[in-house]
């Protein structure tokens, strides 16, 4: 049975993935990616690069992409904890162009996020640890990525921080703003 999917109210082309959940006493068992019920909800993708991150509360880490050629779509899902999940709209000819759709992520609602090509991503974690894992499309390119940074003004992303600081990689730390990112051809 494909999962259910609904797309976000923000920017309709992230879509928020719930895939069959079966319980019983010995614990759960999650399809999270099957290739011929993803088609069936309009996720046709071939994934080439799986990753996984373990992080810290508070650790913050995005907004990354990559260009074409290695532009990349993601389907990403929190598996330990829960993370505050961002894609920031990078085509420059769409109607949401900076706009952000955001959600939060936790192991124990198995909820995936599809982010197609032209995208953004990052997150924030919220929970004393959180493991991330992402599927991408296109494998990891140094001279194809980018980085915004995460608390650019023309995004004003609305981060729960709840007064902390984030924890940011050198990168994160020394991103430029999107405005002083060359233009973005998808």
């Amino acid at each position: 049975m494909p999962p259910r999917v609904s797309p976000n109210e923000v920017i309709p082309q992230i879509l928020v993935v719930e895939p069959l959940v079966r319980r019983d006493s010995r614990g759960t068992f999650i399809e999270a990616y099957k290739a011929s019920d993803y088609a069936a909800i309009g996720i046709s993708a071939r994934f080439v690069q799986d990753n996984q991150s373990v992080s810290t509360r508070w650790a913050l880490r995005g907004l990354h992409f990559q260009v074409p050629p290695h532009a990349q779509a993601k389907l990403v899902r929190c598996v330990e904890g829960a993370v505050f999940d961002v894609a920031v709209d990078l085509r420059p000819d769409s109607p949401t162009f900076r706009r952000y759709a955001s959600m939060t992520l936790k192991a124990e609602e198995q909820r995936l996020i599809w982010i197609p090509v032209g995208f953004a991503h990052g997150f924030l974690t919220v929970s004393d640890r959180a493991t991330v894992v992402y599927q991408q499309t296109n494998e990891y390119s140094p001279g194809h990525e980018g980085t915004i940074r995460w608390n650019d003004p023309s995004i004003d992303i609305k981060w729960p921080l709840d007064g902390a600081d984030p924890l940011l990689s050198d990168k994160d730390a020394r991103a430029p703003l999107l405005s002083d990112v060359d233009p973005l051809h998808w």
